[in-house]
């Protein structure tokens, strides 16, 4: 008994110690009483504790005596992080340095408080910003006609242009003293949304002015006199910008950009300045074919040193009138079908002034920096915004196909196969929305939070093509026949893209998302590698140590908190939210929280500087901090909706999916990492009873695919903010329409399929409602609304077809463009 009694105590001093903070020393004071409980309770051999005892003094010897520690630990451990740290360029130390870190810090820190997480505001538009999106925005989804725009067209029509430039969609981001509107993070996403969920192009069209382009970087940089002049011009449409970074020899290495200016004098409005003389060639630029001022990336030089000692002066930002001498706008690219305006520029020998350059001269070398900054924003609200939107306009048409397509006298969606597509899709959806709008509300606190905009960017653009993806497949043949009543074959055409931009998605999972993460989150890691990077010996050791000091400590920690939550099962960490439902999955985030930390701590210690070179190993570490933040964001939504049991569905479907890829992530990480000891001990502590947990269980994908098949407040809060409607002309409000005339059938043709009525193989439907009409079996209401809703089925499953001449001048219609 005794001895069960002094397990039962180290286990509770484990579990204590595993929730608080301690610095390394400490630790010491915990673990010497552990020692001391091991040494008496006469469960240990005495050979066993006079080992112990002599390793614990000697550690404690060596880190309490400040002396000691430089010398024996501190010092060799300084000479050993230089030898694997490799040159870091200025291009990845001002990517790292970009931004701001947000709740992906606590996440990564192994102690996440979730209280901190919950305290945030809760995403709310303005009446202002709601009122606009319930006028203009609407009415542009109104004029919207996305199969004459993309097939007969190639073009946005010049009337919805207008619009958009008379109610100021390209100036969401800018102050209403510059004439823009001034929106909300969350509003200018919520606008992006909407748009999407009807039009891809005009979406992108939308969405470019307001992000990257040359009003972020004006807002944050430019001189007053930039802003006073282009500002106002931007906001309603009389300037269209556009961004040139990307060209044919840069691309994810948008730092080795070969475009250049030369300092030089020049001749501009009659007179001798200092200016630039441009060379450049860039691609895939986004409004360029019709941008009338050229927001452009490019090196300086100043060979003749002009202004300055230095020659090369690194990357940096100016924006160009495209009427200007030498600038050559050229023809449009087709990306993928989609036709908002994109295409290549170029200039040759163009001059500028230097006060063209984005803040001035003394901006001249800034621009990496601008661009990795403003990215960080833009980057968190465009594209998640259009995968979001994709999500919940599959989920509302899917879930209506699979309830009024019927095989085997059964709504496809009843069967099982179909439940396991429509369940990924609104599980999906809800996780995307949910990091959507937490997204937005770190920006809209005046976060830059660069890993968090490129996790988002990454798993929201993902997630949505396997939801589309599931999508077209349960539509079948309906979802794969061209044409304008096809209200999926568009988007799924487009996907590529929202994959291929702002960050090529297998670029942004195995190098920025845990390469910036580690070096951002980490308490430590940027204060120990200053500290190898400084020149004066002395002041090195001194900084070293002390980070050092606290590193050990925090290490310690994770490893008691790893293993403890480990094979606790999550039970013993904190949780915010009482509730049995959702309290779990807080205990599981901070489980694999410190997992995280503590595995991540290993690899930086083991691997070094070549840990960036394992992609396979940082992108499994990457997935596990993007699942944390995207299963964070979940809880997040929950408690902003104030916990609808109607979701928890949802919930719980969602987040049995992110924590179990969470623990499949960390088994990879475990199963792959080079040193098979090291294998061995993590696996210890990260799964010290194995891997326990399971993909969502069957029940939850058949409540969530009943809930997208049934109109209710649960299905109206998972697709709310997009487009749509139950007119039965339009391509998209033809499937809803008929949704509602199903529901309003089935319980009579259920009343007619019990009573063993059915319609002879020879008879016509339409005769065959009229004869039972005939026969008194049914009413004249009952009669009308079969045949409405018979023709309204009819209407939403059929797809276009096109005589063979049709199909001749389209295949030559695309091959002249």
């Amino acid at each position: 008994m005794s001895v069960l009694v002094w397990i039962v105590v180290l286990v509770a001093l484990l579990a204590a110690l595993a929730r608080v903070e301690l610095s390394f020393k400490q630790w010491l004071l915990p673990v010497g009483t552990g020692l001391l409980l091991l040494t008496f309770s006469g469960i240990t051999p005495v050979v066993f504790s006079v080992l112990a005892w002599a390793v614990f003094v000697v550690v404690a010897s060596v880190l309490g005596i400040p002396a000691l520690r430089k010398r024996w630990l501190s010092k060799p451990a300084l000479a050993y992080v230089k030898s694997i740290l490799p040159p870091m360029s200025e291009t990845e130390r001002t990517a790292i340095e970009a931004g701001t870190v947000w709740w992906e810090a606590e996440l990564f820190s192994g102690n996440p408080d979730f209280k901190n997480l919950l305290a945030n505001p809760r995403p709310q538009l303005s009446p202002r910003e709601q009122a606009f999106i319930d006028g203009p925005v609407e009415q542009l989804c109104r004029m919207i006609d996305d199969w004459e725009m993309t097939h007969e067209l190639g073009r946005i029509p010049d009337h919805v242009w207008e619009f958009m430039k008379r109610e100021r969609f390209f100036g969401m981001i800018i102050p209403e003293s510059y004439g823009g509107l001034e929106f909300s993070a969350l509003a200018h996403s919520s606008v992006v949304m909407k748009i999407s969920s009807r039009s891809v192009s005009s979406a992108v069209t939308v969405m470019v002015p307001n992000s990257l382009g040359p009003a972020e970087l004006l807002l944050h940089y430019g001189t007053e006199a930039q802003k006073n002049y282009y500002l106002p011009r931007l906001a309603i449409g009389e300037d269209i910008p556009c961004f040139a970074l990307t060209g044919p020899d840069a691309g994810s290495d948008a730092g080795a950009i070969p475009d250049y200016g030369v300092v030089c004098k020049g001749q501009y409005e009659g007179e001798d300045v200092l200016g630039l003389r441009l060379n450049w060639e860039k691609r895939y630029i986004t409004l360029g074919p019709v941008a009338t001022v050229l927001g452009l990336a490019f090196k300086v030089y100043d060979p003749d040193h002009l202004i300055g000692d230095q020659e090369a002066l690194g990357v940096t930002c100016a924006l160009i009138p495209t009427t200007t001498p030498g600038v050559e706008i050229g023809h449009r690219h087709l990306p993928l079908n989609a036709v908002f305006q994109n295409g290549p520029n170029s200039g040759h020998d163009v001059f500028i002034p230097m006060d063209w350059i984005i803040g001035g001269e003394a901006r001249i070398g800034d621009g990496w920096r601008m661009l990795v900054e403003s990215l960080s924003a833009g980057r968190g609200i465009s594209l998640p915004s259009l995968s979001v939107a994709a999500g919940k306009h599959v989920t509302r048409s899917t879930g209506a196909y699979a309830r009024v397509r019927k095989q085997f006298h059964l709504p496809i969606g009843k069967f099982e196969g179909v439940e396991e597509a429509l369940a990924r899709i609104g599980g999906y959806t809800y996780i995307l929305d949910a990091a959507r709008t937490l997204t937005t509300t770190a920006l809209d606190q005046g976060e830059h939070p660069s890993v968090v905009s490129a996790i988002v960017k990454y798993h929201a653009t993902e997630m949505m093509r396997d939801a589309v993806d599931d999508a077209m497949d349960v539509h079948g043949g309906r979802g794969i026949c061209m044409g304008p009543s096809n209200y999926l074959a568009r988007g799924y055409q487009a996907i590529p893209i929202s994959i291929t931009v702002e960050g090529a998605n297998i670029l942004t999972r195995t190098l920025i998302i845990f390469g910036q993460g580690a070096m951002r989150c980490h308490p430590y890691l940027l204060k120990e590698m200053a500290a190898a990077a400084e020149s004066d010996t002395n002041l090195a050791l001194e900084n070293f140590d002390a980070a050092l000091s606290g590193h050990l400590g925090y290490t310690v920690k994770n490893i008691a908190r790893s293993f403890t939550f480990g094979w606790s099962g999550g039970r013993l960490a904190a949780t915010p939210n009482p509730d049995i439902s959702v309290a779990p999955y807080y205990q599981k985030l901070a489980r694999f929280s410190s997992s995280l930390s503590m595995t991540a701590d290993f690899a930086l210690l083991i691997l070094g500087g070549g840990l960036k070179r394992k992609e396979k190993l940082s992108g499994r570490f990457a997935d596990v901090l993007s699942y944390l933040y995207l299963g964070s964001a979940v809880m997040k939504r929950y408690e902003d909706d104030d916990r609808p049991v109607e979701d928890l569905a949802l919930v719980q479907w969602s987040m049995d999916h992110l924590l179990f890829k969470t623990q499949e992530a960390l088994d990879g990480i475990i199963r792959h990492f080079p040193l098979k000891p090291v294998c061995w001990m993590l696996r210890a502590m990260v799964f010290p009873l194995g891997r326990r947990l399971n993909p969502p269980a069957d029940h939850l994908g058949h409540l969530i695919s009943q809930l997208m098949m049934t109109p209710g407040e649960t299905r109206d809060r998972l697709i709310d903010g997009i487009f749509y409607t139950q007119d039965k002309d339009d391509p998209t409000g033809r499937v809803e329409h008929a949704l509602m005339l199903t529901l309003q059938v089935e319980p009579l043709e259920k009343r007619l399929r019990e009573a063993g009525v059915t319609r002879k193989y020879s008879e016509e439907y339409e005769d065959w409602v009229h004869r039972l009409q005939h026969e008194n079996i049914i009413n004249n209401e009952e009669a009308q609304l079969l045949l409405t809703a018979h023709q309204a089925i009819r209407n939403a499953i059929m797809v276009d077809d096109f005589p063979q001449e049709f199909a001749v001048a389209s295949m030559q219609q695309d091959k002249a463009a």
